[in-house]
Formats: C-alpha cells, sequence, structure tokens
C-alpha cells in the first residue's frame, strides 16, 4: 500500500503531464514554457476541450461563446451575489456555481469557466461595499476579470498566470473532479468536488500565507534572521518545496517573467527576490537530504496582489484557472474511464461478536 496513492497510476490521461525529475509540465503535448505568456487562457482552455465535446468550435468562436457565458453567468447569479457576499469569498462562489445546471454539454462547461471570472469579482467588490461591475462579452477573459475588479492594470498577467495553473497532472482537486465525473453526474458536481478539495492549505491554499511571510519579514527587517528563526522552531517557508517537482517549480519562472508586465512592483519584486536568495541558502544548507526549491505559491502570491486581488481570494483566482482542467479531466474520465473505487486495508481488530 502507498500512503497517500504516492506513485499509483489511477488514469490515463492525454491533457497533462508533470514531470518532476525534469522540472518540466507538459500541457496537451506543449512544455508549459510555449504556452505561458504566448496562449491566451481561452486558446489553453480550447486546447484542453478539444476532443472531449462534439460540438466544440474553432478558438475565435469559443472564446466569443466564453464571453457570452460571462454575461449569462452573471445575469443568473445577479440576486445570490447580495447573500453570498455575507460569507467568504471562496465559499460565495462556490455555493452561486451550484446553482448551475448539473449537465454535460458544451454550454454547461462554458457557465462553469465563465463562473469563477465572474463571480469571485463580484464578491471582493460587494464585500468592500462596492457595486459589482458586469461582464462585457466582447473582452478577452482575464482582461474582463480585471475589469471587474475594477482595476486597469494586470490583464496580461493575470492571463499568463491561469495558463500556468490550468491543468498540472492528478492533483487532489483534479482527482476529485475525476472521482465524481466517474459516476456519470454532471460537470457541476465535478467541480463542486474539486473545488471542495482547493480549498484545503495543502493544495490551492498556500498562495496567502506567502505574503504574510513576506510582510513579516519586510517589518523585521532581517530576512536571514527570521528564515533562520522559523526554521529553528519548526516552520515551513511558504512558497518553497514540493511533492512532486524534484527541481525548480517550471511554473514560478513563467510567473517570475509575468509581473514584470507590471508598473511600481519593482522594489517589492527585488525584495522578494533576495528573501528567496536567502530562504533556499537556509533551505539548502539545513536540508541537505531533501529537494526544496521555489514553487507555483511564491510569485503567485505577488502576481495576484499585484494584480489587485486581497489575499484572502488567491484560491479563488487559482480555481477560475484550472477550472480549465477539471471539466477537461471530468469528460475525459467521463467518455473513457471506469467508476473509480479503490480498496481499502483494514486495520482494527474484529470485534468479540464478530469472530
Amino acid at each position: 500500500m502507498n500512503n497517500g496513492l504516492e506513485n499509483v497510476v489511477a488514469a490515463e490521461t492525454i491533457l497533462s503531464d508533470v514531470r518532476g525529475a525534469e522540472g518540466q509540465l507538459i500541457i496537451r503535448g506543449h512544455p508549459l514554457s510555449e504556452l505561458a505568456g504566448h496562449w491566451t487562457f481561452e486558446e489553453t482552455a480550447h486546447l484542453l476541450f478539444t476532443g472531449f465535446f462534439a460540438d466544440l468550435p474553432d478558438a475565435a468562436d469559443f472564446a466569443a461563446r466564453l464571453g457570452a457565458a460571462r454575461v449569462d453567468v452573471f445575469e443568473r447569479a445577479r440576486v445570490l451575489l447580495g447573500p453570498m457576499s455575507k460569507l467568504p469569498a471562496y465559499d460565495g462562489m462556490r455555493a452561486a456555481m451550484a446553482m448551475l445546471p448539473d449537465g454535460t454539454a458544451l454550454p454547461d462547461a462554458l457557465h462553469l469557466l465563465a463562473a469563477p471570472a465572474v463571480l469571485l469579482p463580484a464578491l471582493i467588490r460587494l464585500q468592500a461595499g462596492e457595486e459589482p461591475i458586469e461582464p462585457s462579452a466582447g473582452s478577452g477573459h482575464a482582461a474582463d476579470v480585471i475589469r471587474m475588479l475594477g482595476r486597469t492594470d494586470g490583464a496580461e498577467a493575470l492571463d499568463t498566470y491561469l495558463v500556468t495553473v490550468s491543468d498540472h497532472g492528478l492533483n487532489a482537486s483534479t482527482f476529485a473532479a475525476r472521482v465524481v465525473a466517474s459516476t456519470q453526474a454532471g460537470l457541476t458536481s465535478s467541480v463542486l468536488a474539486a473545488l471542495g478539495a482547493l480549498k484545503g492549505p495543502l493544495h490551492g491554499g498556500a498562495p496567502g500565507p506567502v505574503i504574510d511571510m513576506l510582510d513579516a519579514i519586510a517589518e523585521e527587517g532581517d530576512g536571514a534572521r527570521w528564515i533562520e528563526r522559523a526554521l529553528d522552531e519548526g516552520e515551513r517557508l511558504m512558497g518553497f518545496g514540493h511533492r512532486i517537482y524534484r527541481t525548480r517549480d517550471p511554473r514560478a519562472d513563467a510567473l517570475k517573467g509575468a509581473l514584470r508586465s507590471f508598473g511600481g512592483v519593482d522594489a517589492r519584486l527585488r525584495f522578494a527576490e533576495g528573501i528567496e536568495r536567502v530562504a533556499l541558502d537556509a533551505l539548502h544548507r539545513r536540508k541537505p537530504g531533501r529537494v526544496l526549491e521555489t514553487n507555483v505559491e511564491f510569485y503567485t502570491a505577488l502576481l495576484l496582489e499585484a494584480a489587485g486581488f486581497p489575499k484572502h481570494a488567491f484560491t479563488g483566482v487559482f480555481a477560475m484557472g484550472r477550472a480549465a482542467g477539471w471539466l477537461a479531466h471530468a469528460r475525459e474520465q467521463a467518455l473513457t474511464g471506469r467508476l473509480i473505487r479503490p480498496a481499502s486495508h483494514y486495520v482494527e481488530p474484529l470485534t468479540k461478536n464478530a469472530a
């Protein structure tokens, strides 16, 4: 038995391959370096959806239909936004998405892909005492998110981020989506399961604490001392180490490059780069037997902060991008897989009556 299903192959997929030893992420045959910063999120989602929907249009029409889906989601959710804004933004987004039809057709997938992009900015604004901004069907997906957030800068960087996190092998949330899809439930059921898994701090909840760490170091004024003390106390340095990658996470460099498209973040970026160097030096020196390199969360936190998202909403932005992978995996499982039903090993003793 491999606890945590370590190295257990549970599915065959054409969608992505995480090559941990090489530090590579392959999405539908393309290295991440070919996609991030070069393909739009709409083009990447279209790539992931290819072969799973009989009526999938070409990429341009797909983007137009996704824009229309954003508008439709907003209209469907308009009456829900007020009550849902009383919940934490992630929970409100998830609850509103549960109201979408639980089908398996392309329109269902487009609405689920559109929903986080529409709902999260609306809930963020409502919780800040501002009115939601309606989506624009003719805008690019990432640009529309930035506009609905009430910002003008960051569309290019956010687009790169959404592409970068669109799929990543059989991670916890994607596996949850596939398990539900294997029962022949609808796409909404699969995405809701994925959202539940993503919420946990060991999966999608880590970028926010990166900001807490950087702010605490900045307040103290001595990065080396703060890091050494944290390691002495057995604390984890947020943004470092990954269960799969044995080298630097390739997504970290894609997001670091995207950060440079922002104006006014040079000082924050230089500070973070300095902390990254100090942290890596300390980790390599004190834990020589472990591979602890920079992961996607470190520069995710800086990018989403620069784009104007509050740190409590970072996991919801992750869901905006990863929804493309969830939906593609759910369709792949439903079309080509079996009901997922692993065995368990019972370790408790028999009761007297059972003998």
